[in-house]
């Protein structure tokens, strides 16, 4: 799956696409690959804060249990309730239906330390070699 150049990446596999003062969050396809069959999904509460480069919930498959650490900091506005019942659109669509928090940064500036979809690529073909 291509990766979608309007989005930032971080070197632990979330992406963030900004809308306005908000930030949808999801993880990456490579995420998705890597941890092959997801078995549960735990994330916050709409009003709990996240602070970036923090754990802010996590995600478990039948291989292990990975950290979600939070790109940008701010206060969770909306949860995609609908992974809890269905996790399968993680691995579906995690551009799109998979996305897992929008936040209400308190830093929009945090965004331009991100990967770049092309940053990201290269760490993902340094990885593999």
């Amino acid at each position: 799956m291509p990766l979608p150049k309007n989005l930032r990446y971080t070197p632990t596999h979330e992406w963030v696409r900004v809308e306005g003062a908000f930030a949808i969050v999801g993880i990456t396809d490579f995420a998705v690959e890597q941890l092959s069959d997801l078995v549960f999904i735990e994330l916050p509460a709409k009003d709990a804060k996240v602070k970036k480069d923090a754990r802010f919930g996590e995600i478990e498959s039948t291989k292990t249990v990975s950290d979600l650490i939070a790109p940008v900091s701010g206060k969770v506005v909306e949860v995609n309730t609908a992974l809890a019942d269905n996790l399968d659109l993680i691995k579906d669509s995690p551009y799109d239906q998979g996305w897992m928090v929008k936040i209400s940064m308190t830093d929009p500036a945090e965004v331009e330390s991100l990967l770049t979809a092309n940053r990201y690529q290269q760490q993902l073909d340094s990885e593999e070699h």
